[in-house]
């Protein structure tokens, strides 16, 4: 799994000019599922989101979870990050997962944030979506379940 994490003021997803998911303070989630994930990857992808230390604590150092801030999550699915553009112009997309495999990780990992008590919003998987955000810091961090980067 791929994500990009974005510590967030507030940020919103709109499908068919209607906000599917919307959140105040905490986290936009882009998140890619990739053809060979399994329930280890969600496992290393859930508890690196909300354990991962970007919020400010009393001395302005990010040094908080998201646990720790009581903030929102937005998850958002986007298959584009498994895109591979080492080669030629047009992206390759294909390491991304097909739906089949992708929607049910995608909403474990929704209902893992709820199962903690994070309140949790999202997109709609495989729509055209218009995200709106406004970054805090900005603060953008890349995860890689497998650790490639």
């Amino acid at each position: 799994m791929r994500g990009v994490v974005q510590r967030v003021k507030r940020a919103k997803v709109t499908v068919d000019n209607e906000i599917t998911g919307s959140i105040d303070h905490g986290i936009l989630l882009l998140l890619s599922v990739e053809d060979n994930d399994d329930e280890k990857d969600l496992e290393y992808m859930c508890d690196k989101v909300v354990n991962l230390r970007i919020f400010e604590d009393e001395n302005d150092k990010m040094n908080m979870s998201l646990l720790d801030v009581g903030g929102s999550i937005l998850v958002v699915s986007q298959f584009t990050l498994h895109g591979d553009a080492r080669k030629g112009r047009r992206p390759s997309f294909i390491a991304a997962a097909r739906p089949d495999k992708a929607i049910p990780l995608y909403e474990k990992f929704i209902q893992n944030m709820k199962d903690q008590g994070i309140k949790t919003t999202s997109g709609k998987f495989g729509a055209d979506m218009q995200v709106e955000l406004v970054n805090d810091g900005p603060v953008t961090i890349l995860l890689d379940s497998k650790k490639t980067f």
